[in-house]
């Protein structure tokens, strides 16, 4: 048992890491590790990887909050959305049989080291105004001009981001950063910041329905939760440090190998 823990004290330390360094789906790795290192099933490792995840993030977005890099009405906003959402995503995660939903987990993580690779090989787009934004910072309060366009695109981002918590035990950062990049003019440390937000809020959500149902194994999750929290608070050191693109192109093969392990684990089983 103590190999077991001290194991997912080190699990959980790499993903804290992820995700301080990337802010976007850092915590999508937690179940592949879980899965591998442990031997749980993505049923199992969802709401104890959603523990680490939500633990670190609520960490990062402390601190961001305290550097004025938190965006705290969006991140309310889109969290709450999200946490909504979540129950569904629990309830169809209950429905599927394993094999299906590795494979469904391993697709999204396909798509999600694909977009990570692609994205850190081309320039960001800086040619839209700030009319085609739904969302943009007020120069004069600093703050985000509230419209119903803007209120819309944080919500679908929010149930978006909640349906694949409560699914598949993945904070939605990989969601939320994505969308907070295209629909609004925030600079990206206060992008990650936000997605940081809401990421906690969205994993305490579905953690809390884990626990009263009985099934989140709290043997694994309180110390790979405890190396996550250690883990993002190294990262937030060595993120001034590292290359932006040449991380996100790392993290995205990573997540590609770990993808394409997962879908063919399931289908031997």
């Amino acid at each position: 048992m103590m190999e077991a823990q001290s194991l997912a004290l080190l699990l959980g330390g790499l993903i804290g890491l992820a995700l301080a360094l990337t802010g976007a789906g850092g915590g999508i790795l937690a179940v592949p590790l879980l899965v591998f290192g442990l031997g749980l099933s993505v049923l199992q490792a969802a709401p104890v990887a959603l523990v680490a995840v939500g633990l670190a993030a609520a960490l990062g977005a402390g601190l961001a909050l305290r550097e004025q890099q938190l965006r705290y009405r969006a991140a309310g906003l889109i969290g709450v959305t999200g946490v909504l959402a979540a129950p569904v995503g629990v309830w169809l995660a209950h429905q599927l049989p394993p094999t299906p939903l590795s494979l469904l987990f391993a697709a999204v993580l396909t798509h999600v080291a694909l977009r990570m690779i692609r994205e850190a090989r081309r320039p960001a787009d800086l040619s839209r105004t700030r009319e085609q934004l739904p969302c943009v910072l007020n120069p004069e309060q600093g703050r985000l001009n509230w419209t119903a366009p803007c209120a819309r695109a944080l919500m679908m981002t929010g149930a978006l981001s909640g349906l694949m918590s409560g699914a598949l035990g993945v904070g939605g950062g990989f969601v939320i950063v994505p969308a907070l990049t295209r629909y609004t003019n925030l600079d990206q440390r206060s992008i990650v910041g936000t997605s940081l937000g809401v990421i906690a809020l969205v994993s305490a959500g579905s953690v809390s329905i884990a626990a009263v149902s009985g099934t989140l194994l709290w043997p694994v999750a309180l110390p790979f939760a405890a190396g996550s929290g250690l883990g993002i608070l190294a990262g937030r050191r060595l993120a001034h440090r590292i290359s932006g693109p040449q991380l996100r192109q790392l993290f995205g093969v990573v997540s590609l190998g770990a993808a394409v392990s997962l879908a063919l684990k399931a289908l031997s089983a």
